[in-house]
């Protein structure tokens, strides 16, 4: 796996390759400590990660149901995948949608870009995409099952946050957020109108 090319890495340009993996590489580096002692370092590197939001043109969201083979349980939340090899957050964000809801956006809002894990050289890039239409039916991968199915702006509000949802962490918790504040709540549902 080579490392994306959109952003800047957080491993250092030196680093070794230890291991490389189907998802995760393992890289190591020789760093100066503080007290002029030198330790090795290291840090997992896997591809980034883009999580939508998408608002159809009635207003619904539309979340998915998806079931991987793992057998771990099924879980509601936002389409989402990695983004492939030379590609960019925003077209792997457009093709996410497609291959699994079926739909094309007229907008796509960046809405945010985390590093959720330290020792991880790994990105979740959250978007909103507005204006969604029908394009055809999903494309699934064979270790995919996914129910699309759409939610108003109220019930999104009362989807659980799942442990499994860590890629649109920081939009749901501003959705649980806002339901103390109105004027958070009246600039979220400006966001998703």
């Amino acid at each position: 796996m080579s490392r994306q090319s959109y952003r800047a890495s957080s491993i250092p340009t030196g680093a070794r390759c230890v291991f490389q993996g189907v998802l995760f590489d393992v890289y190591q580096w020789e760093q100066d400590l503080f007290d002029g002692t030198k330790a090795t370092f290291e840090k997992i590197a896997r591809p980034d990660t883009v999580v939508i939001y998408p608002v159809l043109q009635d207003g619904r969201v539309m979340l998915v149901d998806e079931e991987q083979p793992s057998g771990k349980r099924k879980h509601c939340g936002a389409p989402a995948g990695r983004v492939e090899q030379n590609e960019t957050p925003e077209e792997a964000a457009r093709r996410e949608l497609r291959e699994e809801t079926g739909l094309a956006c007229e907008e796509l809002l960046l809405y945010s870009q985390v590093f959720p894990v330290q020792k991880l050289d790994w990105c979740v890039y959250t978007y909103i995409a507005k204006g969604c239409r029908s394009v055809g039916e999903p494309i699934l991968d064979a270790g995919e099952r996914i129910t699309p199915h759409p939610v108003t702006f109220d019930e999104l509000l009362k989807v659980p946050l799942d442990d499994q949802d860590l890629g649109g962490l920081t939009l749901r918790l501003a959705m649980h957020a806002a339901e103390c504040h109105d004027e958070n709540m009246d600039a979220l549902k400006k966001l998703f109108s």
